[in-house]
């Protein structure tokens, strides 16, 4: 077992550093003075880690199919036909011209009060990650099914819904983490107050639930109502803990997964089903969907403690600062144990805050969780390979570069 271990940590870059030691450490060597390589015991502990990760989403990878360098996962530098998309964004926007003109189309109402609360966020400065994905999505399955590449109606009204539900949690999102910035301006809650903001909140999925009936089809109606429900889920998962730091990780990837990548994993399958009949089209989808959307969220979390307020929008450590532990943390824990304690008091203590956030500095949590991203990224492109080559098909395998290589 040791020798075999030795083989899967000398080929693979997810491996548990020598541990640093940890802020106020009484055996440090310097500034930042390695201390001793962790101990058998504890690689076996991380190996345990690793199985639970697998374990956690059972279809997504079993340990023999880690025993590769980061450098081996190849997930940007070229799509499958040799041609390069610098911004495959650009190849989506065609599709999504008056995008946030038709959303607030749906939201029109007379009251103007809560018609400037709920078309806030529909300025046009945000990335419209999701949408792009959607109508990427329904090209390339339209394409596999009758080599048709136009967008139909119903499926560009997905790409609306997926953005109004994702809009509408992020201003739940903020009353419950009583959030005052994002996309660089106070947040619905920080101007018009808590009990407003939900309405707002509420009023947008309203409206996104009578798009969706307009469309017709139960079956995308069942795939999208699913989401609503794995978000309320999801937040609850966030509002809990475990103390098992194998049963946490699991935890913590079931959160991201209902929280972050449900939506754009039904978005992409419901566009699949409009477009086409064949159930493992609508599976392709789905999990290119799941993958992409884990991996932006891992990103995400290793961005708040890489990136400056001004270039994210919204405050840097908000995690640690609300008592979350993600991926970067659940990491850092291995090298440093005394950060259980920590996690299990949601970095309640004076001081918890600042010094969490020096142990994942001096561990190497941010590189395992981006690692990890870039794995999730490996499987949604390996997903979406599949189908029949085409412009948005390359142009969503390079997408995955922009999950892994954005700064914000």
């Amino acid at each position: 077992m040791a020798s075999c271990w030795w083989r899967w940590r000398r080929g693979c870059s997810w491996r548990p550093a020598a541990r640093s030691p940890g802020p106020g450490s009484p055996d440090r060597a310097g500034p930042c003075g390695p201390r001793p390589a962790a101990t058998a015991c504890a690689q076996m502990s991380y190996f345990n880690l690793v199985k639970s990760l697998t374990s956690a989403f059972p279809n997504m990878y079993s340990i023999s199919r880690l025993h590769h360098t980061t450098s081996s996962v190849d997930c940007c530098s070229k799509t499958r036909s040799g041609e390069k998309y610098t911004d495959p964004f650009k190849l989506g926007r065609r599709d999504l011209k008056g995008l946030y003109e038709d959303i607030r189309k749906e939201l029109l109402i007379s009251a103007t009060e809560l018609k400037e609360m709920s078309q806030y966020y529909f300025d046009g400065k945000g990335k419209a990650f999701r949408p792009i994905i959607v109508v990427l999505m329904a090209r390339a399955c339209n394409t596999h099914y009758n080599n048709s590449r136009d967008v139909q109606a119903s499926q560009r009204a997905i790409a609306l819904i997926a953005e109004m539900i994702h809009t509408a949690s992020l201003v739940h999102d903020d009353v419950i983490d009583d959030a005052s910035s994002r996309r660089g301006k106070h947040t619905v809650n920080k101007i018009w107050g808590e009990k407003k903001a939900v309405l707002a909140g509420d009023l947008i999925l309203s409206a996104a639930s009578i798009a969706l009936a307009r469309i017709g089809n139960t079956t995308v109606i069942s795939i999208l109502t699913q989401v609503i429900e794995d978000l309320v889920r999801g937040e609850f998962l966030q509002l809990g803990s475990k103390e098992n730091e194998n049963e946490r990780f699991a935890h913590y990837l079931e959160k991201t997964f209902k929280k972050t990548a449900s939506l754009i994993a039904n978005s992409c399958k419901a566009v699949s089903v409009l477009g086409c009949p064949d159930p493992v089209v609508h599976e392709i989808a789905y999990q290119y969907g799941k993958n992409v959307g884990i991996a932006f969220q891992l990103i995400d979390d290793v961005l708040d403690f890489t990136s400056c307020s001004d270039q994210m929008g919204k405050p840097t450590s908000a995690d640690l600062k609300l008592g979350l532990a993600t991926g970067p943390v659940l990491f850092a824990c291995r090298q440093f144990p005394e950060m259980n304690a920590m996690i299990m008091r949601r970095f309640s203590l004076p001081g918890d805050v600042d010094k969490a956030r020096q142990y994942v500095l001096q561990s190497d949590g941010v590189q395992q969780t981006t690692y990890l991203a870039q794995r999730y990224c490996h499987e949604a492109i390996r997903e979406i390979s599949k189908l029949r080559p085409s412009p948005e098909r390359d142009a969503l395998i390079q997408l995955s570069e922009t999950v892994l290589t954005r700064d914000k």
